[in-house]
């Protein structure tokens, strides 16, 4: 029995997603040749096409894709749940083509022409909800906006990871992660909530 034509169209999708990720995890985007990435996703030009237009557009579901990668290993709320993507992020980067992927594009989008801030502004968007979700449970001092905050640890993870990449092939940057927020929670937090916070980096596989 053959499956149905729009499931078939999502496998396709999701195979270009995986087979461009690993190849632009390996290769950056100048070294991705399409032709590998389709050989890799075992699928034709005309697939690609169809679903993307182009390699810049693979790339940038690529980038869009990174909070799917994160978001659904969480189940912490508030601050914890801000604390939580940061440490799930860290340990996936380590392993997930798909995440290195996103974060490598993103990284290097102007070397390919591209100027398009979305995958930052939506990690922006998850983290101020978070602060937002935080502050309504009295978990922050009084202060810096949720905006500020969200946006401040954009570029602290964009920055660490870049760090931790050249240091130790992202091997520490779990630990980084952990003392990036311990050196962040006392400016933020309320010290009954900086007690009961988890920052463990195994939260970061088991969470």
């Amino acid at each position: 029995m053959t499956r149905p034509p729009q499931e078939r169209a999502l496998r396709t999708r999701e195979a270009l997603l995986r087979a461009g990720a690993e190849v632009f995890d390996e290769c950056g985007y100048a070294g991705a040749g399409i032709t590998r990435i389709l050989e890799r996703a075992g699928v034709t030009a005309g697939a690609l096409y169809f679903h993307f237009k182009s390699k810049e557009g693979l790339a940038l579901a690529i980038m869009g894709a990174q909070p799917q990668q994160v978001q659904p290993k969480l189940a912490s709320q508030g601050l914890q749940r801000l604390v939580d993507i940061t440490l799930v992020w860290a340990c996936e980067l380590q392993v997930n083509p798909l995440l290195r992927a996103g974060v490598r594009l993103s990284v290097e989008q102007g070397s390919f022409g591209v100027q398009d801030p979305t995958s930052y502004l939506g990690w922006k968007d998850i983290m101020t909800q978070c602060l937002e979700d935080a502050a309504q449970k009295g978990e922050l001092l009084s202060g810096d906006s949720s905006g500020d905050i969200a946006e401040f640890l954009v570029g602290a993870c964009t920055g660490i990871q870049l760090y931790s990449q050249l240091i130790s092939n992202r091997r520490d940057l779990p630990e980084r992660t952990v003392l990036m927020w311990r050196t962040l929670l006392p400016g933020i937090a309320r010290p009954a909530t900086i007690a009961r916070i988890d920052l463990d980096p195994g939260r970061g596989e088991t969470t």
